[in-house]
């Protein structure tokens, strides 16, 4: 099972611990590649549109983001993780997120997020993990991933190191219990997801963005077909 880390900031604090541990109650360590974000990808969406209206190939920054696309494409399980800033993810998440617009269901989803798994983390000393975590759980969502893990976590200390011992072993705890779900799942797509994904089957059929519109139907998904068995 590949395991991918997308870390909202370069320093490897308290969310990114949590991160690392969840991961390796998942997989084996050869199995596991991180994505640390501005250090991988650090451009700011500059609102041409391209991506929509003609392909993403035309985004300006498509040559960065295509290999990190590609991690995202071939892992089974996604990661991400996010301190809390000013209770909400990341400007540097935010902004990566931002890129992946055309991949939300009411465009041109990937197929093959509908067989993944992702968890998003949050922590921060006090407050905030809520917000943060929702910041990037609708895009796991409008991806079209089916099951979303969410675990946002107030470690009362600046630094991972700092936090008091009682803290960790909940955290031992809460991602044993994540990793139990993860290992245990058996597939299925949920309701909510058939329902916004029947809606945009029948919106894609006399949709406004060309491009939209002729990637559903060589899909075949404005006929029936469906990204999932």
């Amino acid at each position: 099972m590949k395991v991918l880390i997308i870390s909202g900031t370069d320093h490897k604090g308290s969310t990114y611990n949590i991160g690392r541990l969840l991961a390796g109650k998942i997989t084996s360590e050869e199995n596991i590649s991180e994505i640390f974000l501005p250090r991988d990808f650090g451009e700011f969406c500059c609102g041409c549109t391209n991506c929509f209206g003609k392909s993403e190939r035309e985004c300006p920054h498509f040559g960065k983001l295509a290999p990190l696309t590609e991690m995202i494409d071939s892992s089974d399980i996604l990661i991400f993780t996010t301190p809390v800033y000013v209770y909400h993810a990341t400007g540097q998440m935010k902004a990566f997120l931002d890129h992946y617009g055309w991949r939300w269901m009411v465009h041109r989803p990937e197929e093959k997020m509908f067989s993944k798994q992702a968890v998003v983390i949050s922590t921060a000393a006090g407050a905030g993990m809520k917000s943060a975590i929702k910041d990037v759980a609708d895009s796991c969502f409008f991806w079209g991933i089916p099951r979303v893990y969410k675990y946002g976590k107030a470690v009362m200390e600046a630094r991972w190191d700092h936090v008091k011992p009682k803290i960790k072993k909940s955290i031992e705890a809460k991602t044993d219990s994540i990793a139990k779900k993860i290992l245990g799942y058996k597939g299925g797509i949920p309701l909510k997801t058939r329902g916004m994904f029947f809606i945009m089957s029948m919106m894609q059929r006399n949709g406004f963005n060309e491009a939209d519109v002729r990637y559903w139907k060589e899909k075949g998904w404005t006929s029936g077909k469906r990204p999932w068995k």
